[in-house]
């Protein structure tokens, strides 16, 4: 740099995340109104947020003037007992993102080794490079976790094993065995960290909470997140469920006030609203049901999803992203996952998705 600042050198070649694009800059870039373009580019809920978490958010409005919170402790409570769980056993974080950002915090520096999964979420090796640690991305199997190879993989040096099940950006769940054998198996030294941002889509999930209750696996940590199900995505808000002393030690990297009163008010509300869980649940299965099928017709290949998004093989997918956006309809190209000729569409309302899928077919015709 011009001014000679001695930046660090873990940042000179560190990937930025790209997020799925903005409706508003979408708008701005092709001069089109923003009330009429459709986003499913970021599996969002296309539902919006619980109704009963916008209630209690406008009831605190006039107390922003204060500080949060600092530990959560009605929100922490609350989720406690969802999971049947003690509060020692939850950290909250900005995002799921912000927890992987502790355990990099915790664990991550030169020397180690951490291990993933092609196609994995893109933020954990962006965070495993931010920390100067050695980054081991295993193939995929179908487009989704080997575990068993991801086991073989594991080094003397290895301190962290990253899991999403199911996985971001394919769609793809583990098979249940293969997961309790990878956490029967994997040293007790070795971190790992199942994502289970997308668990509550699942109509039976592999239930890993009672291996925390019963303090079987100090090295487990669960992941999960308000912003699939719940709807409150521009809130980010994650936790992390573990052992009470891995807990501990990653609040000790915890900035103070991570998470806002909005944000409090708002989760603790959206935990006690079924009805809305229930509804994005049925719009999600009858969402994806609609494009396997017009997908399998059209003779596109596709993953078969268990979350709330699908990827889908469309040739060249930047063009077929650029097309899409012309025509109103934000969805994410996969090169930046190495998978070039792909874009996922995330799942949204009935008229969202058929808009979509006309979409679709007018920019496949155009190639």
């Amino acid at each position: 740099m011009s001014a000679g600042l001695a930046l660090n050198p873990a940042l000179r070649n560190l990937p930025v995340y790209q997020p799925g694009r903005p409706i508003e800059e979408v708008a701005r870039e092709l001069n089109l109104p923003a009330s009429e373009i459709i986003k499913l580019a970021s599996n969002e809920n296309p539902l919006g947020p619980s109704p009963a978490a916008l209630a209690a958010m406008r009831r605190v409005l006039a107390q922003l003037h204060l500080y949060p919170d600092g530990n959560a402790f009605y929100l922490k409570q609350k989720l406690a007992e969802k999971l049947a769980v003690p509060t020692a056993n939850l950290i909250l974080g900005n995002g799921s993102n912000e927890i992987i950002e502790f355990v990099g915090h915790a664990l991550m520096r030169p020397g180690v080794d951490v291990i993933v999964s092609q196609y994995c979420f893109a933020v954990y090796p962006i965070i495993t490079h931010l920390f100067g640690a050695n980054l081991i991305a295993v193939p995929a199997k179908n487009y989704g976790h080997d575990l068993p190879a991801m086991l073989n993989a594991i080094t003397p040096q290895t301190q962290v094993m990253f899991v999403a099940n199911p996985n971001n950006p394919t769609g793809t769940l583990a098979p249940r065995q293969e997961v309790m054998r990878l956490i029967k198996e994997v040293p007790s030294r070795v971190l790992l960290v199942m994502d289970e941002a997308y668990l509550e889509f699942l109509d039976d999930p592999v239930d890993l909470l009672p291996l925390i209750r019963a303090g079987e696996k100090p090295n487990l940590l669960l992941m999960r997140t308000f912003s699939k199900i719940f709807g409150l995505a521009g809130l980010r808000l994650g936790y992390g469920i573990g052992h009470a002393e891995l807990v501990a030690a990653l609040e000790k990297v915890r900035q103070p006030f991570n998470i806002n009163a909005l944000v409090q008010a708002g989760a603790l509300a959206a935990l006690d609203d079924a009805g809305h869980i229930a509804n994005t649940r049925a719009n999600n299965k009858a969402g994806l049901q609609f494009f396997t099928q017009a997908f399998s017709e059209l003779g596109l290949e596709h993953v078969p999803s268990a979350a709330n998004f699908i990827l889908v093989r469309v040739g060249n997918g930047q063009r077929v992203f650029n097309e899409l956006q012309k025509l109103g309809v934000i969805a994410r190209p996969m090169a930046g996952y190495q998978l070039p000729e792909w874009i996922r569409i995330s799942v949204g309302t009935p008229d969202e998705n058929r808009r979509c899928l006309s979409a679709l077919q007018n920019a496949l015709a155009s190639a």
